[in-house]
């Protein structure tokens, strides 16, 4: 069993040797994300997938490893994941057409007995009983052979056919999983930048949708003064406060550190902006409390910037748009709601130095 370690004294030599006899004791592939997945455990960095790993009893499978890749490394393995679930798919594949082709082969050769039956028949004009009774005979033996081949080929399609489709069901998991933020269970980045491309596919669609950037007020200094895991805590609970008043119909995303977006599809402007002061106004009004001792970390706040899809030329533009507008809203005081279309044009010229006020 691997031994966790006790201290930062180990150097990563060691670390390395350790792990890659620990490996080799246990029977484990070198791979990527195998490899992973002992250093986290051997470091004690991770106490809970330490004791998932414990659970395997010392002589864990690829298939349980890669589960626990899946659980607590879905984003560095998505990759990896996919083609696995893709070469399985494709594999149950070859042996669906491994089975057609058998079942071709085996009528075939029935074809071939029926046409010599029909020949040798035609051929004698004189057949007596005892003959008819053999071709009877052959024919019946073949037929049943057919059939029963045909029963058997069908129980096997239905088996490849049903592990297919766990398979796909399995791969939908892996491509929903590689574009979630692990931290806060929301859309990530990649899927943000594919839905704003979507956006764009037509006109009607961009008639009904709007953008909304979120950011978190003074978030840099709170994660410097409390720490990240507190900070990270508190990501969780903006995440899902932006999730709740977005509703099912809004797309919410964590596009950056402390950065957030909701796509808002089918509003209008002032049912637009209204989601966005829901939110801001939830988010102020919340009780943070993290912690075994409970402590409340707030009062938390934010900044949202809004732009319509119609006043954009394409998704860059919508995005940029949108984060003038958060830009302005950081400018007037933070925690705040602005709309890129009522900014009074010029004056807001997008200047970093206003994050690092934070």
């Amino acid at each position: 069993m691997l031994q966790t370690s006790s201290g930062a004294e180990d150097r990563p030599g060691d670390i390395a040797s350790t792990i890659a006899n620990s490996m080799r004791r246990m029977g484990i592939v070198g791979l990527p994300r195998n490899y992973e997945i002992f250093y986290e455990v051997y470091t004690g960095s991770n106490r809970e997938l330490a004791a998932d790993f414990a659970a395997l009893n010392g002589r864990p499978t690829q298939e349980a490893l890669d589960e626990l890749a899946l659980k607590y490394f879905a984003q560095s393995n998505r990759h990896a994941i996919v083609e696995t679930a893709q070469e399985q798919i494709a594999d149950r594949a070859q042996e669906i057409l491994s089975l057609l082709g058998r079942e071709r082969s085996s009528l075939e050769k029935f074809g071939v007995i029926l046409d010599q039956t029909s020949n040798g028949l035609g051929a004698r004009a004189d057949l007596s009983r005892d003959i008819l009774r053999k071709i009877v005979g052959i024919m019946a033996a073949a037929t049943e052979t057919t059939i029963e081949q045909g029963r058997q080929i069908s129980r096997a399609m239905e088996d490849k056919s049903d592990e297919l489709e766990k398979m796909r069901a399995k791969l939908e998991q892996y491509k929903r999983l590689a574009d979630t933020d692990p931290l806060t269970r929301i859309w990530n980045r990649r899927a943000f930048d594919k839905r704003m491309a979507r956006i764009f596919d037509d006109e009607r669609s961009v008639m009904f949708h709007a953008l909304i950037l979120a950011d978190i007020d003074g978030f840099k200094s709170f994660n410097d003064h409390y720490g990240h895991p507190v900070g990270d805590r508190i990501l969780q609970i903006v995440a899902h406060l932006l999730k709740v008043q977005g509703g099912t119909d809004c797309f919410v995303a964590r596009t950056g550190g402390e950065e957030f977006a909701l796509i808002v599809e089918g509003l209008s402007v002032e049912a637009t902006m209204a989601v966005a002061e829901a939110a801001r106004v939830a988010i102020e009004k919340a009780e943070f409390c993290v912690g075994s001792t409970a402590r409340n970390y707030g009062p938390i706040n934010i900044s949202l910037g809004v732009c319509m899809a119609s006043d954009a030329a394409d998704a860059d533009d919508l995005y940029a748009k949108a984060d003038q507008a958060l830009y302005a809203s950081k400018v007037d005081g933070r925690n705040r709601v602005s709309l890129y279309a009522n900014l009074p044009r010029g004056k807001f010229t997008k200047s970093w130095l206003i994050y690092r006020k934070d």
